[in-house]
């Protein structure tokens, strides 16, 4: 189906644009207008019909992803609070979207929507593009007449977790590029400058200290069998990455993690941020508590932390209090220990929760810059290290061969 951009102006006269797939230009104009959108400019989109083909085949690979469900909250926000209709406001968006996976979900809640399904059961039955708190935050703003606020709230906390994501990820950019470079320098070293250096020293004929023996035996090592090691380095980490996707393995990768120097408080604060934060939506919202560490426990991305959440929702179906169980559990800091007892003491425990969450993503701020700060310097004594045993095994023994040749 060929796309086509378009520009038009809505019912209060702003200027709006985007673009729409639809069977030709004709109908691209009755689709803007029955959305109260008076068209001034409609160009198709460019393009082979190859190129086409394979952007539409990439485009239905991918699955939507957190910067997906943040449009799309925030597209039904705005169309909810605007009085437009649920399924209307759902056509629109699956027009709009150039994901072609969430167009064909969406054109599939609206059948059950006109077959008569409610919104959140019908977005419930596509569980790997709407999370249990997605949906559970629907459903309560189907039942308290308050989904646009629902929205409004899931795509502020969504906004948030893309947040927090990014600024790790970039905190663990440079570490990684430094020891790709590093990597890839000394299997360089090893395979061609080493080598040389082997032959010269074996003219000598002189005995070699031995980390210059432990150099050449590597660079020989090395360039004679580089197959097995590029062989044995990917079979051990498809090894690994098989192993941390079973359910024992990524419990004990995502408890290794959290137990990090320098790494790992950063991926305790976040997981303690993304607790309190969904927790305060979730009870604010009406939630019952042991719906909301279900869905906390979905949300949290972290297998271990999952476990002791779901481990503590059991102790409160058998009667205990939710700060006994907290403390319990091993898992959080002095500081929300004694929030969770005081909300728990005067009925606010929603309100207590979210000042938490703002209190450990601006702690996650400054850890990810500390984080930053405290790799950078860890990177640079591990290449002295390199430079000194290179150091040590080529440049002493050139040093002594060059002191024996001024004596002669």
């Amino acid at each position: 189906m060929p796309e086509y951009h378009y520009v038009g102006r809505n019912s209060d006269g702003s200027q709006t644009s985007g673009v729409m797939r639809t069977q030709g230009e004709g109908e691209c104009v009755s689709q803007l207008r029955h959305r109260n959108i008076i068209p001034l400019k409609i160009t198709p989109v460019q393009g082979t019909r190859e190129q086409d083909a394979f952007k539409f085949e990439l485009s239905r690979k991918k699955i939507p992803g957190i910067p997906d469900l943040i449009q799309f909250s925030r597209q039904m926000a705005a169309l909810v609070n605007a009085g437009v209709p649920i399924i209307k406001s759902l056509q629109g968006i699956g027009e709009i979207t150039h994901n072609m996976i969430l167009a064909e979900v969406l054109g599939t809640v609206i059948s059950q929507l006109q077959a008569g399904k409610s919104f959140s059961v019908a977005l419930r039955d596509h569980p790997n593009i709407f999370p249990t708190l997605f949906v559970n935050m629907i459903h309560i703003g189907e039942e308290t007449g308050r989904l646009a606020e629902a929205f409004e709230q899931l795509y502020r906390y969504y906004e948030v977790e893309e947040k927090t994501r990014k600024q790790i990820k970039s905190a663990l950019r440079y570490p990684k590029i430094v020891f790709s470079a590093i990597i890839s320098a000394m299997f360089a070293l090893n395979y061609f400058v080493i080598p040389v250096f082997a032959k010269m020293f074996a003219k000598m004929g002189s005995e070699l200290p031995l980390a210059t023996k432990i150099l050449i035996a590597t660079s020989s090592f090395t360039k004679n069998y580089w197959y097995l090691i590029i062989a044995g380095g990917t079979g051990l980490i498809y090894g690994f990455m098989h192993y941390i996707k079973t359910p024992d393995g990524r419990l004990w990768w995502d408890r290794q993690m959290m137990s990090l120097p320098l790494i790992g408080p950063v991926i305790r604060q976040a997981v303690l941020a993304r607790f309190a934060r969904t927790f305060a939506m979730a009870t604010r919202s009406g939630v019952p508590i042991l719906d909301t560490l279900i869905a906390i426990s979905k949300a949290v991305d972290n297998a271990y932390v999952a476990k002791v959440i779901l481990e503590m929702r059991g102790n409160i179906e058998r009667g205990e209090s939710l700060t006994h169980v907290a403390y319990s559990s091993g898992l959080f800091t002095p500081l929300v220990l004694q929030m969770i007892s005081v909300g728990e003491e005067t009925g606010s425990l929603d309100a207590m929760m979210m000042n938490v969450a703002d209190f450990y993503e601006k702690e996650v701020e400054f850890a990810v810059d500390a984080l930053s700060a405290g790799i950078e310097p860890i990177m640079l004594v591990f290449i002295g290290l390199v430079i000194m045993v290179m150091a040590l095994g080529i440049f002493v023994p050139l040093a002594s061969l060059g002191t024996s040749m001024m004596h002669k």
